[in-house]
């Protein structure tokens, strides 16, 4: 049997999980363990090779409907004679049995003799291959069209380019269409009719005494072949290096996700591309902090200013703005300066500065200074933790 592996378990999702609930999944984990976001963690590698696989077979229906019939997905369908049915289990083991020596008696004088097999009969397993969804690619004819993958990167921008908003470029490794077969997979000459099927598209095969119309495994259906393009092998696609330009919305937040439509990697058969998703991450500034659409700031202020009240100018992103100090502001005192944080294009507002106050004491390097704050002092005897005791 085929090593099983609980792709549910992997992505945290319940059997039933619809697909946006693995998309979600896979896209949470993929950020938690990307390479990029863990340099060096094998662990890290490891794991993101595994949710990346889980996501593969969950997030496409036929693989899943696969998987969840017997436990596993493979692309040459069920390995080893393999069925929904189980391997050597006495009656289900299609592989080594052939229906037509019981379905195809007649009796003849108390005597039950086969019938001789048409040249095309296949039998059980070629029947419940196809049934099952395991036939595989037709080589050389049309196939069915396949959306290509999505494609993830990381792209790191400085505090005043999430504020501001900027153009990016970014050099993206993918698959795109065969310059040679144009993605149609096939080399040059004309289309022949198929042999195996003689150019119906379709094949008939026996089992006993039942009949049964299938879909030609060696053109895909399409009852004509055609020589494989020598670039790309039939694939009709090829990897390339390309440059995408990528639009850093104004007032950007870290951890968030773009979407490039259409620059994932192409599809196969004449199916559409996938797309291109960018993680971003944002550098820290020395000075301002973000904290949602909100800035934060901290401002020192002399005791004067902050006893007597002052106006002060202070940075703001979009440069000085005018504060006004009360009098008596204590030190860790929050001001608020309205819109003046990030702008946020989704509900077309502006965040806040806060301000908070850090009163510095003077230097009494002096002794002038120390001769004023003896004097305060005893203007002003009170003890500021007095009220400290009573709440121990």
């Amino acid at each position: 049997m085929a090593q099983k592996t609980d792709y549910y378990a992997t992505l945290g999702v319940d059997r039933g999980a619809s697909q946006d609930d693995i998309r979600k999944a896979y896209r949470r984990l993929a950020r938690k363990y990307h390479p990029d976001l863990n340099p060096g963690d094998k662990a890290a590698e490891e794991k993101f090779k595994a949710v990346s696989e889980a996501n593969d077979i969950l997030g496409d229906d036929k693989k899943r409907k696969m998987y969840d019939q017997v436990g596993f997905y493979s692309e040459n369908g069920y390995p080893g004679g393999e069925t929904p049915f189980g391997q050597g289990a006495p009656g289900f083991g299609f592989g080594g049995f052939d229906f037509s020596d019981f379905l195809n008696q007649q009796q003849q004088g108390g005597r039950r003799r086969p019938q001789q097999a048409p040249p095309n009969q296949g039998g059980f397993k070629d029947i419940f291959s196809q049934f099952f969804g395991g036939q595989q690619q037709p080589q050389g004819g049309a196939g069915q069209p396949e959306k290509g993958s999505d494609l993830e990167y990381t792209l790191n921008i400085d505090f005043w380019q999430s504020i501001r908003g900027t153009q990016a470029r970014m050099n993206v490794a993918r698959h795109d269409l065969c310059a040679v077969c144009g993605g149609t997979g096939t080399g040059g000459g004309g289309a022949m009719p198929c042999g195996e099927c003689g150019g119906s598209g379709n094949v008939t095969q026996m089992a006993g005494a039942m009949r049964f119309t299938l879909t030609c495994q060696r053109c895909g259906g399409s009852g004509q072949m055609r020589n494989v393009c020598h670039a790309c092998r039939g694939d009709g696609r090829s990897s390339k290096n390309e440059m995408v330009e990528i639009r850093i919305p104004q007032g950007i937040a870290a951890g968030a996700r773009l979407r490039v439509a259409g620059k994932g990697n192409s599809g196969t058969r004449g199916g559409p591309p996938g797309d291109l998703y960018i993680n971003v991450r944002v550098e820290d500034h020395s000075f301002f902090k973000r904290d949602g659409d909100n800035i934060e700031i901290q401002i020192p202020v002399s005791v004067p200013e902050a006893a007597l009240g002052a106006k002060i100018e202070v940075p703001t992103i979009d440069g000085r703005a005018l504060l006004k100090v009360p009098m008596g502001t204590q030190s860790g005192q929050k001001f608020r300066l309205r819109e003046k944080g990030v702008f946020n294009a989704r509900k077309d507002t502006r965040g806040d500065q806060i301000v908070e106050i850090v009163v510095q004491p003077p230097k009494a390097n002096d002794e002038r200074t120390r001769e004023l704050l003896r004097e305060l002092s005893e203007l002003h005897p009170e003890d500021p933790r007095e009220d400290v005791w009573g709440k121990v």
